[in-house]
């Protein structure tokens, strides 16, 4: 695995654009209801494979390390013993995907997220008017829960867009069904190693 510094640094700009395309029903005020009910799906919408499963992981990352391997499009959290819970993820599209190790630096309830600056003076002079900030919320991209990875822009978020669990779909972010991500947050400790897989 390499070190992640100079991919965050290359893609920064281009992520963050690609975050404001993905996040774009999000940002339209029509159809708040059909949001707020797709964002609160529940796992039965997904394939069997995709749910929530406890499943034998034998690794050397201790118990506690999340391990995400973006070709299969897993997330596992260590549970020890040679155990792990499984969960469906969304991952990078082709040309966001990443490998390295980072830590687990903050946790966030509902996040708000804030579109760049220079994101919103780009769309700006396009005509476009872009919030500068959306709160936290079923409508709001970033979903239930955020887990932030180290001082990129990279996390593990909750997700108003469950049909694109399983998929490569997102612009680097790992995306995850809401009640799985706050499942996850539960269990997760500040600090804790989170290692990506090519």
């Amino acid at each position: 695995m390499h070190d992640i510094s100079h991919t965050v640094r290359r893609c920064g700009r281009i992520l963050a654009l690609s975050a404001l395309i993905a996040a774009g029903s999000a940002l339209i005020p029509a159809q708040p209801g059909l949001l707020a009910a797709s964002a609160q799906a529940g796992e039965e919408i997904l394939d069997r494979p995709l749910r929530k499963t406890p499943v034998s992981y034998r690794t050397n990352y201790r118990k506690g390390t999340i391990i995400i391997d973006t070709s299969e499009r897993f997330l596992y959290f260590i549970t020890g013993n040679g155990n792990a819970l499984r969960y469906g993820i969304a991952v990078g599209k082709e040309g966001y995907q990443w490998e390295g190790s980072m830590r687990v630096r903050k946790k966030r309830e509902w996040p708000d997220w804030r579109p760049p600056k220079e994101m919103i003076e780009r769309e700006k002079a396009k005509g476009n008017t872009l919030p500068t900030v959306v709160e936290g919320g079923p409508n709001n991209p970033l979903g239930a829960r955020a887990l932030y990875l180290g001082f990129s822009e990279y996390r593990i978020h909750g997700t108003n867009r469950p049909d694109s669990i399983g998929k490569a779909a997102s612009s680097g972010c790992i995306r995850m069904l809401n009640d799985h991500v706050i499942d996850l947050y539960d269990r997760v400790r500040l600090r804790a190693r989170v290692v990506v897989l090519d």
